[in-house]
C-alpha cells in the first residue's frame, strides 16, 4: 500500500533533495579500474581534478570507486550530483553548502548564516570565503566531488566556482565531472602542477578491463568474444554495459547456449548517439509493456521510488510489485541506479542516456499524456511533503494555480523554521503571472527582497503593491506596513519608520503571532531611538508569549529572542551594560539549540554582546567572539548591529595596541556606510577616526575628517529627524576634540555645554558621562580645577550607575590623570574610589605600544612561504595602504585582499596589520 497521505496542516516541508548529496549506491560496483584509481590516489593531494567526457563514459562510476578508495585513507568526501534545475545561483549555493555539511556541519556554520543575505558578487564571494575558512579550520583532507557539471551555465555560478578554486586551502581537493569543458580557469593551477585532467581516452576501458567487466556481468565468456565486444564498444563503458545486458537476455532466450557476438550485435556502440539508437532498437523494444511503461513514465522525475512508481504506472499497480520490478531491473544492470535507501523507501535514478532516450519516447505521445504523468507526480510529491519536486511537477502538469496555493500555505511555516531561501526557490519556480496575481505571494517576495538586501527593488514592490491591496484587506495592509517599516529599519531611517507608526498600531484581529511579533520588534526599535527605553521594553513585556500553532515563536525576526535582544539594546543605549550582557548571553544560549530559525537573533545577540564585552574591558573575549564572524555579522545584521560590531572591533584593536588594524575597521565601517548610503553610520566612523588621528598626532588628517563631518551635517541640517540629531552629536563631539587638540579650550567649552544638554534631553546616559569627562578636561585646561573635579565626579557617578568602563577610559588621555587624582582623594566616596581604581587599572592595561601584541600562531620562516600574489599584497601593506586601495591597485575585490591578509598573517606568524608591517620592514620586502 502507498504511504498514507499527510494532512495539509502536517505536510513536511522538505526542499533539498538529499539524494543529490550521496553518490549512486550501485555505481561503484560497476567498475573495477585499478590503474585509473591508482593514478587518482597517487594524485589525491592535488588542488583540482577534471573528468571530461560524454555521457556513459564512466565518469560517475570512476568517482564512486575513487571515493570508496579515499575514505579508508582518512579523506572526507563531499558529493553533489547536479541537474538542469540547479542552474540557479541560490539553489546551487544551497546544495554546495549542504554537500560540504555532510562532512562536518561546523565547516558551514558561517556560510549558512551568510546564505541568502544578498546574491550580488560580493555576497557570493563572502559565502565562498566562509566555506574556505571553515574547511581550513577543519584541517582534515576534504575532497568535493561535483558530478554532471555541464548543467551549470550561469556565469555567476562559474564565478563562485572560480573563487572556490582560487581561494581553496591546501586541504581542499575539488573534483569536476562534466560532459563538456569546464567553464573555469585552471591556468594558474596547471602552471604549478596542481591539476589532473582526464578525458575519454583515460576513462575508456582497456581490453583487460573490458574482459574483466564482461565476466562480472555475463559470466563465462571467451577471451576472443570479450575482445570482439571491446572492439565493438571501443571500451566505452555504457556501450559495454548495454552489450552485456543484451548478451544476457539473448543467452536466457537461447536456453543457456553459447552465443557469439556476431550473432546479436548489429551496430557498434561507441558513443552516446549510437547508444541511444541501439538501446531503442535492441533493449526497449524487447521489454515487457509494464516495464517499458514504468521507465517512460519515471523519466519525468529526477529520482523515483516504488510508491511513486505505483502511482505513475497506475492500473492497480502495487508498491510491492514495483519493489520487485525495480529490484530486478537494477540487478539486471538496466541503467537504473540506486541513490539512497532507508527504512521507508529506496530511491533510484535513471542513467542520463537512458533518461534522454525515454524522454524522446514520451515526447512522441500526446501532450495530455505528459501532463497526466506530471499530475500524478505532483499529487504524490505534494502528499509526501517533498515540496520542491511537488511544485516543479505541479507547474509542468498545468496546475500552477494549485502549486502557488501550496507555496502560500507553507510559506509561513518555512519562515518560522528559518528556511527563507527555500521559499525563494519555490516562488521562483512559479510562473510570474501566478505570483503577480496573489497579494500574499507578492508580500513574500517583498520579504525575500529584504532578506537578500535588495532595498531598491523592495521599495518599488511596496509602492506597486500598496495600490493593489483593497482597502478592506486589513491583514495584508497591516503586513505591508510592517514590511515598509522593516525596510526603514534596514535603511537606518527611523523617521521613515515613524511615518508608518500609526498603521502599525492598528492591529487587525486576524493578525497572527508572527505579524504581531514583527510589529512589536519594530516598535521597540522606534521607541529606543526616541530615547523612550522603558516604553521600548514594555512593548515586549506586553506580548511575552508568541504562539504559532501552540508553539512559542522564538526565532526569526518576529520571535521573542529577537525581542529580547532589543530589550538588551535598550539597556545598552542607556549604558546599563550589566543588564544588557545578561540578556544577550541568555539569548545566545537559547538560540544555539534553536536551529536555523534562530540564526537572526543569534547574530544580533552576538554583535550586541561584543559591544558589552568591549565596554566592560573584556577585550580578548570580544575579539574571540567577533573577529571570526565579522563577515557574517556585517552581511546579515541590521545597520545598528553593524555599527556596533565594527566600532567595537576598532576599539578592541586600538586598546590592544594595533593601530592599523583599528583604523582598518573604521575604514570598513566607512565603506559599508557609503556603500548603502547610511550617513549616521558614516558620521560614527568619521568621528572615531578624528579621535584616533588626534591621538596619533595627525591633526591635519583630523581637520580633514572634521570638514567631512561638517559637510555631512550640512546635508541633513534642513531635513530634521533623528538621523540629523545623531549626525549633529557625532560632528559636534569631533569638533570639540579637535579644538581641545588645537589648544582652543575656550571655544571647546562653548560647544560642549549645549552638546551635553542636548544629549541629556535624549536620555543618552552613556554618551553624557563621556562628554562630562571631556568637559572636565576642558575646564582643567582652562584653570578651573574645582569645576573640572565636579564634572569628573558627575561622569564617575553616571558611569558607575550604568556600568561603564571603556567609554570613560577612552575619553581622553588627560581624563585618565584626572580620574587617578580623584581616586587617590581620601574624601571620595569609597564606592566611587573603587570604581576610579578600576578605570585607572583598565587605562594602564590598554597602554600597549603598537605591534607588541603576542602573535596568535608560530611563525613560518622565509619569504618563500608567501605566494606571488601574497607578496604583492605585502609590498602594498608595507606602504600602509588600506585594504580598499590595495584592492584597486591589484584589480581584485576587498574581500580577496582580506582573505590574502589572513593567509599572510598566518605565514608571518603575526596577529594583524601592525605586526605584519613591522615584520615586512624588518625583512625589507616593501622596497621597490
Amino acid at each position: 500500500m502507498p504511504p498514507k497521505a499527510k494532512a495539509p496542516a502536517t505536510v513536511a516541508l522538505q526542499s533539498l533533495v538529499k539524494t543529490k548529496l550521496v553518490p549512486p549506491r550501485s555505481a561503484g560496483r560497476m567498475v573495477e579500474r585499478d590503474k585509473l584509481i591508482t593514478q587518482l590516489l597517487e594524485a589525491r593531494r592535488l588542488r583540482c581534478f577534471v573528468l571530461q567526457g560524454p555521457a556513459g563514459c564512466g565518469k560517475t562510476m570512476t568517482l564512486v570507486a575513487w571515493r570508496q578508495a579515499l575514505l579508508p585513507l582518512g579523506f572526507h568526501v563531499a558529493w553533489l550530483t547536479l541537474a538542469p534545475e540547479d542552474n540557479e545561483l541560490t539553489r546551487f549555493l544551497d546544495y554546495l553548502v549542504a554537500s560540504i555539511a555532510q562532512v562536518d556541519k561546523d565547516i558551514v556554520r558561517e556560510a549558512t548564516e551568510l546564505a541568502g543575505h544578498g546574491v550580488d558578487g560580493e555576497a557570493v564571494e563572502r559565502l565562498v570565503i566562509a566555506l574556505v575558512r571553515g574547511m581550513a579550520r577543519h584541517g582534515g583532507e576534504i575532497t568535493l566531488m561535483l558530478d554532471d557539471l555541464q548543467h551549470l551555465a550561469d556565469p555567476r555560478i562559474h564565478e563562485a566556482l572560480q573563487w572556490l578554486i582560487d581561494y581553496a586551502p591546501a586541504n581542499l581537493h575539488l573534483v569536476l565531472a562534466s560532459r563538456g569543458a569546464v567553464a573555469v580557469s585552471l591556468t594558474r593551477l596547471r602552471s604549478r602542477g596542481l591539476v589532473l585532467e582526464l578525458d575519454l581516452r583515460d576513462l575508456r576501458f582497456s581490453p583487460a578491463e573490458s574482459e574483466r567487466f564482461l565476466r562480472s556481468r555475463v559470466g563465462a565468456i571467451s577471451h576472443r568474444d570479450a575482445m570482439r565486444v571491446h572492439e565493438l564498444s571501443d571500451g566505452w563503458v555504457a556501450g559495454l554495459q548495454l552489450l552485456a545486458v543484451d548478451w544476457k537476455q539473448r543467452w536466457r532466450q537461447a536456453g543457456g547456449e553459447a552465443i557469439a557476438p556476431a550473432d546479436f550485435v548489429r551496430a557498434q556502440v561507441q558513443n552516446d548517439q549510437a547508444f541511444s539508437a541501439y538501446f531503442e532498437r535492441e533493449v526497449l523494444s524487447r521489454l515487457a509493456p509494464a516495464e517499458l511503461e514504468l521507465l517512460i513514465n519515471v523519466s519525468i522525475c529526477n529520482r523515483f521510488c516504488a510508491p511513486l512508481c505505483a502511482v505513475l504506472v497506475g492500473r492497480d499497480a502495487t508498491v510491492a510489485s514495483m519493489v520487485v520490478l525495480l529490484t530486478r531491473l537494477e540487478a539486471d544492470n538496466l541503467f537504473i541506479i540506486q541513490v539512497e535507501s532507508h527504512e521507508r523507501d529506496t530511491w533510484y535514478r535513471l542513467h542520463p542516456l537512458l533518461r534522454e532516450t525515454l524522454h524522446e519516447r514520451l515526447g512522441r505521445r500526446s501532450a495530455q499524456h505528459g501532463r497526466d504523468i506530471h499530475l500524478a507526480a505532483w499529487n504524490w510529491f505534494r502528499e509526501n511533503g517533498l515540496l520542491d519536486e511537488a511544485v516543479r511537477h505541479g507547474v509542468l502538469a498545468g496546475e500552477a494555480d494549485a502549486a502557488a496555493d501550496l507555496v502560500e500555505r507553507t510559506a509561513r511555516a518555512l519562515e518560522k523554521r528559518g528556511d527563507l531561501r527555500k521559499l525563494i526557490g519555490l516562488v521562483r519556480q512559479l510562473p510570474p503571472v501566478q505570483v503577480q496575481a496573489r497579494v500574499e505571494l507578492r508580500l513574500w517576495m517583498i520579504r525575500l527582497a529584504l532578506y537578500s538586501r535588495d532595498f531598491d527593488g523592495c521599495a518599488a514592490s511596496i509602492t506597486r503593491l500598496a495600490a493593489d491591496i483593497p482597502e478592506g484587506d486589513a491583514p495584508n495592509r497591516f503586513y505591508l506596513a510592517i514590511l515598509q517599516a522593516t525596510l526603514a529599519v534596514q535603511r537606518d531611517d527611523p523617521d521613515a519608520a515613524m511615518a508608518v507608526l500609526p498603521r502599525l498600531l492598528q492591529t487587525p484581529p486576524e493578525a497572527d503571532a508572527m505579524l504581531v511579533g514583527g510589529r512589536d520588534n519594530i516598535l521597540s526599535w522606534l521607541y529606543m531611538y526616541r530615547g523612550e527605553y522603558e516604553r521600548a521594553r514594555q512593548v515586549q513585556f506586553d506580548n511575552p508569549l508568541r504562539l504559532v500553532d501552540g508553539v512559542p515563536l522564538l526565532g526569526t525576526s518576529s520571535g521573542t529572542l529577537q525581542g529580547r535582544c532589543l530589550i538588551g539594546l535598550s539597556f545598552a543605549l542607556e549604558g546599563r551594560m550589566t543588564q544588557a550582557e545578561r540578556i544577550y548571553r541568555e539569548v545566545l544560549r537559547e538560540a544555539e539549540s534553536g536551529g536555523p530559525a534562530c540564526v537572526e537573533p543569534a547574530l544580533l545577540a552576538t554583535a550586541l554582546l561584543g559591544e558589552v564585552l568591549v565596554e566592560i574591558d573584556e577585550i580578548d573575549a570580544a575579539l574571540r567572539l567577533l573577529e571570526d564572524r565579522v563577515d557574517v555579522l556585517e552581511r546579515a545584521s541590521i545597520p545598528d548591529s553593524v555599527l556596533r560590531l565594527l566600532l567595537m572591533l576598532s576599539i578592541a584593536h586600538w586598546t590592544s595596541g594595533r593601530q592599523l588594524e583599528s583604523m582598518a575597521y573604521l575604514e570598513r565601517l566607512e565603506d559599508f556606510a557609503t556603500g548603502v548610503d547610511l550617513d549616521r553610520l558614516l558620521a560614527h566612523s568619521l568621528g572615531m577616526q578624528v579621535h584616533y588621528r588626534i591621538l596619533m598626532g595627525d591633526l591635519l588628517a583630523a581637520e580633514g575628517l572634521v570638514k567631512r563631518l561638517d559637510d555631512l551635517e550640512a546635508r541633513h541640517r534642513d531635513v530634521g529627524g533623528m538621523i540629523r540629531d545623531e549626525i549633529f552629536v557625532m560632528a559636534e563631539r569631533a569638533r570639540v576634540r579637535l579644538l581641545m587638540a588645537q589648544g582652543d579650550f575656550e571655544h571647546a567649552a562653548m560647544r560642549i555645554e549645549p552638546l551635553i544638554a542636548f544629549v541629556e534631553s535624549r536620555n543618552r546616559y552613556r554618551l553624557n558621562a563621556q562628554l562630562q569627562l571631556l568637559r572636565a578636561v576642558i575646564e582643567l585646561r582652562r584653570g578651573r580645577h574645582t569645576l573640572a573635579v565636579e564634572c569628573a565626579l558627575d561622569a564617575l557617578r553616571g558611569g558607575h550607575r550604568v556600568g561603564l568602563m571603556r567609554t570613560l577610559v577612552d575619553a581622553d588621555p588627560v581624563a585618565q590623570d584626572l580620574i587617578r587624582e580623584l581616586g587617590e582623594d581620601p574624601a571620595l566616596d569609597p564606592v566611587l574610589a573603587f570604581y576610579a581604581e578600576r578605570l585607572v587599572s583598565a587605562s594602564r592595561a590598554s597602554q600597549v605600544p603598537a605591534g607588541t601584541a603576542a602573535p596568535s600562531v608560530a611563525p613560518i620562516a622565509g619569504q618563500e612561504a608567501l605566494s606571488e600574489r601574497e607578496r604583492d599584497v605585502v609590498r602594498l601593506l608595507a606602504q600602509t595602504m588600506p585594504n580598499k586601495k590595495i584592492a584597486r591597485t591589484l584589480g581584485v575585490s576587498p574581500e580577496t585582499v582580506k582573505w590574502h591578509l589572513k593567509n599572510i598573517y598566518l605565514k608571518l606568524g603575526v596577529a594583524g596589520r601592525d605586526e605584519a608591517v613591522a615584520r615586512v620592514r624588518d625583512l625589507q620586502w616593501g622596497e621597490g
